[in-house]
């Protein structure tokens, strides 16, 4: 495993974590060898995974639902 386990670190950490893979993930996808994608790929996995773990009942966005995109295909926005 990359990193430290996840399940190790406090929200605050975990967050911090989850905003670098994010930030990172276009650059990897588009630019780094299959090791380093697949490997960005885990961890991000194992994050958001450990993310989800301690946050099962966080707050959705109806627009971020597919009842939601629907609703925008047929206003035009």
């Amino acid at each position: 495993m990359n990193g430290v386990d996840p399940g190790r670190l406090d929200d605050q950490q975990l967050i911090k974590e989850l905003e670098t893979i994010h930030r990172t993930r276009h650059t990897t996808l588009l630019h780094g060898s299959s090791d380093a994608l697949r490997a960005h790929n885990e961890r991000m996995a194992q994050l958001e995974g450990e993310y989800l773990r301690r946050h099962p009942q966080r707050s959705v966005a109806g627009g971020r639902t597919r009842e939601g995109a629907r609703e925008r295909g047929t206003t035009g926005s």
